[in-house]
C-alpha cells in the first residue's frame, strides 16, 4: 500500500501584490485543488486582501515585514510541508509534483528550494541565474527560490525568526546544518526581476555582500533592514 501524497502549505507574503495574488492563488489551485494557501498582508492599501479572500485564499493580517509575515503564515499552517513562496514569483506547472517526488525519492530530506530563474531578459538577470546556481551548490538560497520544509523539521529548528531582514539566510543556514535538502532543478521557478529596475548592478551586488557582512558582526536585523531597503518597501 502506498503512503498517502504529502499535504502541503503554501505561505505568501504580500504587500500590494493587488495586481499579481489572483494569478499566483490560481497557479497553486490548478495544481493542486486541496492545497492549503496562506495570504499573509503586511498591510495593503490596494485590492490584495479583497482579491485573495475572493480567490479563495486563508488570508492573515499581520505586521509589515517578511519574517514576520512567514512567521505568522507558519504559525496556522497545517500541511506536512511549509512551501514559503514569494508574491512575485510564478509558480510553473507540475512544480507540487515535483516537490511531492523529490520527497518521495529522498525521504530523509528536511527541505529546499527550487532552482532560481529572473524573467528581466537583461545580461544582469543572466548572470544571477548563474550565480544563484553557484550559491545553491554551496547550500546558500534565498526566499525567492521558493524555500520548502517539512513541518516537523521547522518546528524542530525553531522555524523563521520574525526579524526585518536575512530571515531566510538565518533560516537556510539552520536547515542546511539540519540533513540533506534538496534543489528541485526541473520545472525551476521564476520570479520577476523588479526590485533590481533602476538600480546599478554594481550596487546591488555590493549592497548584499555589505549586508551580509554586517550581519555576520552582528549588527541587528532592524538596522541591516534600513541600511539594505532605504525607501524601498520591505516585501
Amino acid at each position: 500500500m502506498s503512503s498517502p501524497a504529502l499535504t502541503i502549505s503554501v505561505i505568501i507574503p504580500t504587500l500590494n501584490e493587488g495586481q499579481t495574488i489572483h494569478d499566483v492563488i490560481d497557479a497553486v489551485r490548478a495544481q493542486d485543488p486541496a492545497c492549503g494557501i496562506i495570504i499573509v498582508d503586511g498591510g495593503s492599501t490596494d485590492r490584495t486582501v479583497e482579491i485573495a479572500t475572493n480567490a479563495g485564499a486563508r488570508v492573515l493580517l499581520s505586521e509589515p515585514g517578511r519574517g514576520q509575515q512567514l512567521a505568522a503564515g507558519a504559525e496556522i499552517s497545517t500541511g506536512d510541508i511549509l512551501f514559503f513562496l514569494h508574491a512575485d514569483s510564478r509558480l510553473p506547472d507540475g512544480a507540487l509534483a515535483a516537490l511531492r517526488e523529490a520527497y518521495a525519492a529522498q525521504p530523509d530530506a528536511e527541505g529546499g528550494n527550487f532552482r532560481l530563474l529572473f524573467d528581466g531578459g537583461t545580461k544582469f538577470d543572466d548572470w544571477l541565474n548563474g550565480f544563484y546556481a553557484f550559491i545553491r551548490s554551496h547550500g546558500r538560497y534565498y526566499g525567492d527560490s521558493g524555500i520548502f520544509v517539512r513541518r516537523e523539521a521547522y518546528r524542530r529548528l525553531g522555524g523563521i525568526r520574525p526579524i526585518a531582514l536575512m530571515e531566510d539566510y538565518d533560516f537556510v543556514r539552520r536547515l542546511e546544518k539540519a540533513g540533506p535538502t534538496i534543489c528541485i532543478d526541473d520545472p525551476p521557478l521564476v520570479t520577476s526581476s523588479r526590485k533590481f529596475r533602476r538600480r546599478h548592478p554594481v550596487a546591488i551586488v555590493a549592497g548584499w555582500l555589505w549586508v551580509h557582512a554586517l550581519w555576520h558582526l552582528g549588527v541587528s536585523p532592524d538596522l541591516l533592514a534600513r541600511i539594505y531597503y532605504g525607501k524601498r518597501k520591505a516585501v
